[in-house]
């Protein structure tokens, strides 16, 4: 029965509002992270709005509509209106009413047990190009295009369910060591163990292809490996950039038997196609000329390959889909912290990688402390009154610069670095010159895309080993970088209001800490600018996951000197 003391407002054009200061508002918060999509996040009223999109995700995670609405029954001060439980048990029965299956022969049908569903197909001309025969309870379609098939139903509100089977490909088995190389026990944690144990699904059709969506610092990677050796075959491995390459490499021989000749890199440096082959996505959509051919793109043929895994799946450029609507008998894996993709190509995930298959709640984890207590704090930074006036005369987009680049930042760095002391900070940017400044204010080493691969690993493992207390780094540490001890990070500035961004560089403070397991994730937005609006949207996947920014302005932060760690950890 609706109660109005609970936090949730149900709304009939699908949107949900749901109270801050509210004793359930953190269990509801957790519950419609499944499925509904965070939209606003102010200080105490939630927005969130079901999609199909949301819906067809929590049915391929086993969520029933019956689940989904008791949900919204347990939390709801009002009745929920009719048509959005209708809404709710439309979408979830539209996931797997419609298959994609093969018969003996190996030709490939469409195939449910509604033919109202079938005839709708059928007749749509999204889906005729790819039609060859109309039969009675399927319709028979070119087995060359499962891919685009699967792309144009989900376009026309048929998620597919894709049981045609996979290619095995060419055998390669091999161990998990119970002791890694550098003398570590090793063993799965429970989530990831479930992770590949649901992805793998015992080999049969229902499994073999989908996301799995872990924040970062929870091991990842560790799941990659997981279902690679589940499934005993020649893997490639698509990644976001060479040092990518390098910690891969180092994860699977750290953690397996797998000989080092047996894994190859293929970027562009190396061009080796072994049993295990790691490319990077620049490299795959590497062309000589504005829209000639893509010169690497023979590397998916290369080998008989029985898995493909793509590593931060949001990132996955969009000719790497294209080629991968027609890899659809390869079982893929794509590995995420966030499925929101700033180019709204989720659709295109869903179907030609596969559905959500599991995710943790980051706080979950945290609660577990698999991953580190984390503290998101937003300090509002003052502008001078001669910036404040050239700002107000730019354009939008240099507003947002001018916001960014604020040089009253570099003494709220100071001011933090202060209270935390100078171990283990981490300084992340977007523009360049605003960190060259930085860094040489403070005298602290810079990686930005132009330093040379040898030196940035150098760097890396001299923060990793403490010979490095505070790095500064540009957007390439937005990607897969192994920064275990990072214990505060600070965001001077970031990509307008990417989400994804945010989310990847939380994850660089993430992993375990010794002692209390304390991260702190400071973000310096220059106040009353632009800067400010776009970091509210930056913020909502990690609002969505449970996390709450703390707001200080610059001249707060002056009077907690001393204090400031101590005020934020008590909220």
């Amino acid at each position: 029965m609706p109660d109005i003391s609970m936090p949730l407002i149900v709304q009939s054009d699908k949107t949900m509002l749901l109270e801050v200061e509210n004793e359930h508002f953190e269990d509801c918060q957790l519950q419609l992270a499944r499925f509904a999509e965070l939209e606003k996040s102010p200080e105490y009223l939630h927005t969130y709005r079901i999609t199909p999109l949301s819906l067809w995700n929590a049915a391929s995670s086993k969520m029933s509509a019956e689940q989904i609405t008791g949900v919204l029954d347990q939390f709801s001060k009002y009745p929920v209106p009719r048509n959005v439980r209708h809404e709710i048990e439309e979408q979830i029965s539209r996931y797997g009413k419609v298959k994609l299956v093969k018969d003996e022969a190996g030709d490939l049908f469409i195939a449910s047990d509604e033919k109202a569903f079938l005839n709708e197909i059928a007749n749509h001309r999204t889906v005729q190009e790819y039609i060859e025969e109309r039969q009675t309870e399927q319709i028979k379609v070119k087995k060359d295009f499962r891919g685009h098939i699967k792309q144009a139903l989900i376009r026309i509100g048929y998620p597919v369910e894709d049981l045609a089977g996979y290619d095995e490909g060419a055998e390669f088995g091999f161990n998990l060591r119970q002791t890694t190389l550098s003398n570590h026990s090793f063993d799965m944690r429970d989530y990831q163990k479930r992770s590949v144990e649901v992805f793998y699904a015992n080999g049969s059709r229902e499994g073999g292809s989908g996301v799995i969506v872990l924040p970062c610092g929870a091991g990842k990677t560790i799941v990659g490996i997981g279902v690679m050796q589940i499934v005993g075959a020649q893997t490639l491995i698509l990644v976001t950039n060479t040092l990518s390459i390098r910690q891969w490499r180092a994860e699977i021989l750290d953690k397996t038997d797998i000989s080092p000749d047996d894994i190859g890199e293929y970027s562009g440096e190396k061009k080796e196609i072994k049993p295990i082959t790691i490319a990077t996505y620049n490299i795959i959509t590497h062309r000589k000329k504005k829209g000639g051919d893509f010169t690497h793109f023979n590397i998916f043929s290369a080998n008989n390959w029985g898995l493909i895994v793509y590593d931060e799946v949001h990132l996955l450029p969009a000719p790497v889909f294209r080629l991968t609507s027609e890899l659809q008998a390869k079982r893929r894996l794509g590995l995420t912290a966030t499925l929101v993709r700033e180019d709204g190509l989720e659709e295109d995930v869903f179907s030609l990688i596969g559905p959500k298959k599991y995710d943790v709640p980051w706080k979950e984890l945290e609660k577990r402390s698999w991953i580190a207590d984390a503290r998101c704090i937003e300090i509002r930074v003052n502008m001078d009154e001669e910036l404040r006036l050239k700002y107000s005369v730019s354009d939008d987009r240099e507003k947002y610069r001018l916001a960014s680049e604020n040089p009253a930042k570099i003494k709220v760095i100071e001011s933090i670095i202060q209270e935390h002391g100078r171990q283990n900070v981490l300084i992340i940017g977007q523009y360049i010159k605003q960190l060259e400044d930085i860094s040489e204010y403070f005298g602290f080493p810079l990686i930005t895309g132009k330093t040379p691969l040898p030196e940035r690993e150098r760097l890396y493992k001299g923060f990793r080993e403490g010979d490095v207390s505070c790095l500064i780094v540009s957007r390439v540490a937005n990607f897969s970088i192994d920064l275990p001890d990072a214990a505060v990070a600070i965001q001077v500035s970031g990509t307008f209001g990417s989400r994804q961004e945010e989310a990847q560089r939380l994850g660089r403070v993430l992993r375990p800490k010794q002692g209390d397991n304390m991260a702190f994730f400071y973000s310096l937005v220059s106040r009353d600018t632009t800067e400010e609006r776009f970091a509210q949207n930056r913020q909502l996947f990690l609002t969505e996951q449970g996390y709450e920014y703390q707001i200080y302005t610059e001249d707060q932060l002056g009077e907690l000197r001393g204090i400031l760690r101590q005020k934020i950890l008590a909220g």
